[in-house]
């Protein structure tokens, strides 16, 4: 469930709040050591930010001020710089990553929260912490799992961010996210978000890289958890910029494809499969040809592409069963197989398909020479039964191998990344 929050209800409905020293916006923040456990944990991820964590932090104690909750802000820090001594006067916990990654930089901040809600921001003064407030109260009321905030829904001012992420970095893998997961959402790539602790614990992310935004998201819409979308505003950042746009962009089209073999693998397979048989039967009946060279040539053609979907279709297979994936196959083709695979079946069709092709063969090469022809005729149904010996060892094998994935063929020697599945990472780039 995906709906875009009403910032105009949200400020009708909030009491109006007055302005508060500084004194009162620290009153809500807790350290490290306090008794008093946070409602709210705040976590930023930070890498040399010393220009702009100070004033996020600041921003980020006026909003629990204005919500009268109190909370506890984390940066993630692996800085080179003065963002840590920056971040501890200011009164933010400085916990440090015991390895690099934007990903791992969140998890590591995270695991060590100890509110029921977290909220997720960068330190470099993109995102306003005073906008928290409408964030966290559709998470709060339980309206929302997930809040994210939506730049594209709200306002980007000039120069924050480039042309090429706002015109077509952003959309396309938006659009990307929402057409592989069925997210429904304005800004998947969007770094402000707010959501329960309850909700990032189902979720289970491994992502240790920039893919960890996406991978929340599509494990959400996956799960079918109820994910909000709140208008803000993008600002220029104060500090050097660290994406690298068509390095972080391909990795996430690589982390989203990876990690939905029904569209990577499945639905090419189908097609090239399809395609395949009504190019072999279409030559062999001469559809659209005499029977002659362009007719060959089409069975040709439509042999390598039912071979190449037969293959592609298997690696579907493969990867959902070995890899956990987040979004599993859930075509028809391989649904049925998943549910009613065995050895002996997928052996026993590979062996039927392997013979019926190999006993036309070999009648044509019997009768080849009693006929005194220049070749076996006709070509298009030689090489279809050619395909079918292809196909049937290949599905032999591949029963074998699928069997050895899901544990079936010996349980005593069942791998061990099949033992608990719930342990077995999703697809994960490097970092």
């Amino acid at each position: 469930m995906i709906k875009l929050h009403n910032q105009s209800q949200t400020e009708r409905t909030a009491e109006p709040v007055e302005p508060r020293p500084k004194e009162a916006s620290n009153t809500y923040l807790l350290s490290a050591d306090s008794e008093q456990t946070p409602v709210l944990s705040i976590v930023m991820p930070t890498l040399n930010e010393e220009q702009g964590v100070g004033e996020c932090i600041t921003k980020a104690k006026e909003a629990l001020a204005e919500m009268e909750v109190y909370g506890e802000i984390i940066l993630s820090d692996s800085s080179s710089d003065r963002t840590p001594e920056i971040g501890r006067a200011e009164g933010a916990i400085v916990v440090k990553p015991d390895r690099r990654g934007y990903g791992y930089a969140y998890e590591y901040g995270i695991e060590r929260a100890r509110g029921k809600f977290i909220a997720m921001a960068d330190a470099d003064t993109t995102y306003d912490f005073t906008e928290l407030p409408k964030l966290f109260a559709p998470v709060a009321t339980g309206e929302a799992d997930i809040v994210l905030g939506s730049r594209f829904a709200g306002r980007i001012e000039p120069g924050a961010m480039p042309w090429l992420h706002k015109r077509i970095g952003n959309p396309f893998l938006t659009w990307f996210l929402n057409f592989f997961y069925k997210a429904g959402v304005s800004d998947a790539h969007s770094g402000f978000r707010v959501f329960t602790k309850r909700a990032y614990d189902r979720l289970n992310l491994r992502s240790s890289g920039m893919e960890f935004a996406s991978e929340m998201v599509m494990a959400a819409g996956a799960m079918g958890l109820k994910i909000e979308e709140v208008p803000i505003t993008y600002h220029p950042r104060k500090g050097e910029a660290k994406l690298e746009s068509f390095h972080d962009g391909w990795r996430h089209v690589k982390f989203m494809l990876t990690n939905a073999p029904n569209y990577l693998f499945a639905v090419p397979a189908l097609g090239f499969s399809a395609l395949g048989l009504m190019m072999m039967f279409g030559s062999l009946l001469s559809f659209g040809g005499d029977g002659g060279t362009l007719s060959t040539y089409t069975a040709v053609a439509g042999s390598m592409l039912t071979i190449l979907g037969f293959q592609t279709g298997s690696l579907a297979l493969f990867s959902s069963v070995a890899l956990a994936p987040i979004r599993e196959p859930r075509d028809p083709v391989s649904m049925y197989i998943r549910a009613n695979f065995s050895l002996e079946r997928g052996t026993a069709a590979g062996l039927v398909l392997y013979i019926l092709g190999a006993s036309y063969l070999s009648l044509e090469l019997i009768n080849w020479p009693l006929t005194r022809t220049s070749a076996p005729e006709p070509a298009a149904a030689v090489l279809l039964a050619a395909t079918a010996v292809v196909l049937g060892g290949q599905t032999v094998f591949s029963s074998f191998f699928l069997s050895m994935l899901r544990g079936e063929q010996n349980r005593l020697t069942e791998p061990t990344f099949l033992r608990d599945r719930a342990e077995t990472p999703y697809v994960s780039s490097e970092d």
